[in-house]
């Protein structure tokens, strides 16, 4: 037996197989409700249905549907009306095709809905319709009407039992036009780098364990003051300046998310080495250009190592030979003034024979 009550009563047509079932809802809602009040004496505030001609409240009873048409005339529709519409899906899911699970945009998925067998007789053909969308690993695409429309839908499997999507139709999704922003927006490699590594700290998430905070913030509060206890009082965030840098708040987040995790932040230098490394165009440029200066140098360095060596050993071999030169190149100096000062009328005649032989010449 299920808990919940069914909301609608029909059967799924599956070619010419009649499966009678009962629609269940498949989620409910856990969010703490609250009602209006009235501030001064705390009374509750009600809405009240009140007929506009007769200026009275009326009964739920006495309540009925109807159309507005553009000139304000009441069309009354009443649910004898809507039953006897000729469409099939009045109170039956029609089967329209099979399609796989990852054809279906996510942004048409809406309500979802358990199947349970409405009877004794529809065991057989309910299992049957199960095992072959199990076998096939496909989902069946359905249309049925619920609440004054036609919907569209999907059947899967959940567990053992047979669970229908609520679809929007095509048309009611609307199109991403000027949602995205300006197209002249780029994105670095650095940048992505960071972002694939807190991506890969922040890692994988089990859905069963997140759970509503708000709710419980909300549930200790009414709790607290209905005891008369003081209200807890929230954290106070912690004073940090704005990050404009991007690449800064990528970083910051990594190490903040290890943090988080117990992990050592130290090995996050590594983190922080992928801002600094070169995307795969710039590597090949500067790799190549560091490669051709290094060859270049390469010749210099070696040819100053080995000739120092050779500099220090000509220098000492050479050192005493310069004395000895140096000696002898002021002897012959001296003497070359000596003889200079005493024969110096007789250089001055063969210079000018010289000079008149080279000019002759």
């Amino acid at each position: 037996m299920l808990p919940v009550r069914s909301i609608w009563n029909g059967a799924i047509s599956f070619g010419l197989v009649s499966i009678p079932i009962k629609l269940v809802n498949a989620t409910e809602s856990h969010s703490v409700s609250f009602r209006q009040v009235h501030l001064e004496d705390g009374g509750r505030i009600r809405y009240r249905k009140v007929c506009e001609l007769e200026d009275r409240e009326v009964t739920q009873g006495e309540i009925g549907k109807a159309y507005e048409d553009a000139d304000g005339t009441m069309i009354p529709i009443t649910d004898e009306d809507l039953a006897s519409l000729p469409i099939p899906t009045a109170k039956t899911i029609e089967i329209e095709g099979f399609v796989p699970a990852e054809s279906v945009d996510p942004l048409q998925v809406d309500a979802a809905y358990y199947l349970a067998a409405n009877g004794v007789p529809a065991a057989k053909p309910y299992t049957l319709l199960r095992e072959a969308l199990k076998r096939s690993g496909k989902v069946a695409i359905c249309k049925f009407a619920l609440r004054g429309r036609e919907r569209l839908g999907m059947l899967r499997v959940v567990d053992d039992v047979l669970a229908m999507h609520g679809l929007l139709w095509p048309d009611e999704i609307r199109t991403t036009e000027g949602v995205a922003p300006d197209a002249g927006v780029t994105v670095r490699d650095k940048e992505l780098d960071l972002a694939d590594a807190l991506m890969d700290t922040l890692g994988e998430v089990d859905l069963e364990s997140l759970h509503d905070d708000y709710r419980e913030a909300v549930e200790e509060l009414i709790a607290a003051k209905a005891s008369g206890e003081e209200p807890p009082s929230a954290p106070m965030p912690a004073a940090e300046g704005k990050v404009l840098d991007l690449m800064a708040a990528l970083e910051k987040s990594v190490r903040d998310a290890k943090e988080s995790r117990g992990e050592s932040v130290e090995a996050e230098a590594d983190v922080t080495h992928l801002a600094s490394r070169p995307t795969p165009k710039q590597s090949s440029g500067k790799k190549s250009t560091a490669s051709t200066r290094k060859t270049a140098a390469s010749p210099k360095k070696s040819t100053a190592k080995t000739t120092q060596p050779a500099k220090k050993t000509a220098t000492k071999q050479q050192t005493p030979r310069k004395t000895t030169t140096a000696k002898s190149t002021t002897t012959k100096s001296t003497a070359t003034k000596k003889t200079a000062t005493a024969k110096t009328p007789a250089k001055k005649t063969p210079a000018k024979k010289t000079t008149a032989r080279k000019r002759s010449a």
